[in-house]
């Protein structure tokens, strides 16, 4: 399947409805787990290590059949490592991820690359959780296991509403549990007034978890590719600022590259990882970061 073959699925219809929205979900995940090798495993979330000899008592269920048939002997497929963890994903709700270029917007793209990541985990056996914030709202949806609820994640976060800004003060209690071992990732364009985003995220961190942060902007927000008299409205806000492009531009992407180094060294330095996405960006690479960050929880 060609690599970027999902995309000519990306239109409002297909994203903004759950039977979409899975079916985009399943063609990402399928092709890029196609490129990769197997891995051995003796059934959901559980890691195989070796064999050993039958011993009275034993679940006959773990018996592998094909050792008996090829040695004439009973072999348990031992197992050592439970690997189920919890996916939490945390997906900021603010009228900033509006933001829309070339017919699609941040939260649109989130949409899609959350629904990946959470259908990638719901194959490993995980259980996938979803938190979706904003200064006005805060809704939860616990992290479960199966079919029908891999639906109601779709279903909620497509009832997400885009307002308001980022909490200025929110307890990182009512994000997510400390004593559980889960991956979290939280998805933003950070785009925040007194660093209220970073903070909250720093102390999501625990020598339980893994955190990974998912950076959108749109390319025209990196690459500030406007010509003329630009008319720049924030969407949290409604202010209005016109600009000369040509002028603004060297200003506005020093300050954009100084931005994204801080934020990186500074999550980085708390053992976050950091990962910048452009609206153009294949959400394949999304589903590397997950394994990566989930085996390096065990």
């Amino acid at each position: 399947m060609p690599k970027d073959d999902y995309k000519s699925l990306l239109k409002p219809e297909v994203i903004n409805r759950v039977s979409g929205l899975s079916l985009i979900s399943r063609v990402i995940v399928d092709g890029y787990l196609s490129g990769l090798n197997k891995s051995r495993r003796v059934g959901a979330g559980l890691e195989f290590s070796q064999y050993r000899g039958y011993e009275p008592g034993d679940d006959l269920r773990l018996l592998d059949w094909k050792m008996l048939a090829r040695s004439g002997r009973y072999y348990i497929k031992q197992s050592e490592i439970d690997t189920h963890i919890s996916v939490r994903f945390i997906v900021d709700a603010s009228m900033s991820m509006l933001h829309k270029e070339d017919d699609i917007s941040k939260i649109e793209y989130a949409n899609v690359l959350v629904a990946s990541l959470a259908h990638l985990a719901q194959t490993q056996g995980d259980a996938i959780g979803l938190l979706t914030v904003n200064n006005q709202k805060l809704e939860a949806l616990q992290p479960a296991i199966g079919k029908q609820h891999f639906n109601r994640f779709l279903y909620q976060l497509l009832q997400l509403k885009n307002q308001g800004s980022w909490p200025q003060q929110l307890a990182s209690e009512k994000l997510h549990n400390r004593s559980h071992k889960e991956l979290i990732f939280f998805i933003t364009d950070f785009y925040e007034k007194d660093e209220e985003i970073i903070t909250m995220i720093k102390q999501l961190k625990t020598a339980r978890n893994e955190v990974a942060v998912l950076h959108l902007l749109g390319k025209s927000e990196l690459e500030f590719d406007y010509k003329g008299q630009v008319i720049f409205e924030d969407l949290e806000t409604g202010a209005k600022v016109k600009v000369n492009a040509k002028d603004a531009k060297t200003t506005y992407l020093e300050a954009l590259e100084q931005s994204i180094k801080t934020t990186k060294e500074a999550l980085l330095a708390s053992g976050i990882d950091y990962e910048l996405f452009s609206l153009e960006d294949h959400i394949g690479e999304a589903l590397h970061l997950f394994l990566k960050k989930r085996s390096a929880i065990f």
